[in-house]
């Protein structure tokens, strides 16, 4: 008999359905009339495994039926392969078992703001995040008292839960900011997260570090860089951190504590080593925000060593330098009194000289008396 190309030799019913992990399914397969299959010509493979015939029925000369119960999870978000067979193994129909959870709704939005000019942010979907069925994820904002949805469009930014929101914000006032999860088992949608651009800014990290020797003082180091030019023109304040490493280690050590200030010392260092250092930067209290700022990535690593030791080298004093060794001593035991008494990076001021050279006289005259 002539057969019309259009005919599928075999119709299953239902066609690609979702279900929740646990239920349990009855699909039928109906083979054409023209192609001449009974029934009992037929088989079924789920993911290319052949069913147990146990699992049959035939409802019809033309139908049969498979049972599944109690379903997992799809093995692949592309669902899985329900296969009608004809007996010489040829396919005559299939079907897209998905089988999962709806979604949960996602969790842990942070956003930050690069130089005030946009908005990224990130989540984390629920605990099963998409472990069976594919979830789609849709970021929303929206002014706060007035405004109307909004819908972010660039995904994938910063990971692969985040969106990119790149302009057209406004500053003073509040967003309500929230993300949809989506599958097709159901929708399920964040808290609501409000924030300020003014209280998210984060910055380029500090621009041209320069690390030097100072003078032939052999654990030390000094370092400049530059604040974030394009916040030049926002009332801010900046904090500053330091983390340094030597060369050979990969554990750096962090300086907590440089405050506002573009410049540090680093002091109680190993003589003729080099040094790795990174600066980065807190741009806080813009426009007098109260939140604490966040920080912005580290700068690239900039090298220097210190200064060998002499001592270690053996070598002299060249003639006259007398003068210029008690000099040194005299800075270095400075230096040692600065890290007990100004924390950190303070600003090695020549008020910190004068009290310094008070404390020397008191412990000279302590020293005499006894």
């Amino acid at each position: 008999p002539f057969i019309s190309p259009a005919a599928d030799p075999a119709v299953i019913s239902p066609q690609d359905p979702t279900l929740l992990i646990g239920s349990s399914l009855v699909a039928t397969c109906t083979v054409s009339p023209d192609f001449h299959l009974k029934a009992e010509d037929l088989y079924w493979t789920l993911n290319g495994r052949r069913l147990p015939a146990a699992s049959y029925a035939a409802l019809g000369p033309t139908t049969l039926s498979v049972a599944l119960a109690r379903l997992n999870g799809s093995k692949q978000q592309s669902g899985d392969n329900l296969v009608c067979h004809s007996r010489d193994g040829g396919i005559l129909a299939g079907s897209c078992l998905y089988v999962g959870l709806p979604p949960e709704k996602p969790v842990n939005i942070t956003c930050w703001s690069k130089n005030m000019k946009d908005l990224t942010c990130k989540w984390a979907p629920g605990t099963e995040g998409e472990t069976f069925l594919h979830t789609n994820y849709t970021l929303k904002y929206k002014l706060r008292w007035y405004g109307r949805d909004n819908t972010c469009q660039e995904y994938h930014t910063a990971g692969p839960y985040s969106c990119h929101i790149p302009k057209d914000l406004a500053l003073f006032t509040p967003y309500e900011i929230w993300v949809e999860a989506s599958n097709r088992l159901g929708v399920a949608v964040s808290d609501v997260v409000m924030l300020d651009i003014l209280d998210v800014v984060t910055t380029d990290p500090p621009s041209d570090v320069h690390v030097s020797r100072v003078g032939d003082l052999e654990d030390q180091l000094s370092v400049r860089w530059s604040s974030p030019p394009a916040l030049k023109d926002f009332l801010f304040q900046a904090k500053y951190q330091i983390q340094y490493r030597v060369e050979d280690s990969s554990e750096w050590k962090v300086v907590d504590d440089v405050g506002n200030q573009t410049s540090c010392r680093l002091a109680g260092l190993r003589p003729g080593t080099v040094y790795f250092v990174q600066v980065r930067c807190n741009p806080f209290g813009i426009y007098g925000s109260k939140k604490a700022g966040i920080w912005s990535d580290w700068s690239n690593p900039t090298a220097a060593s210190t200064p060998r030791s002499e001592r270690a080298a053996g070598g002299c004093d060249p003639k006259g330098g007398e003068q210029n060794t008690t000099l040194r001593r005299e800075l270095k035991q400075f230096f040692g009194w600065v890290k007990k008494h100004a924390y950190g990076c303070s600003n090695l001021g020549i008020k910190l000289y004068d009290q310094w050279r008070v404390w020397l006289q008191k412990s000279h005259k302590t020293r005499n008396q006894v």
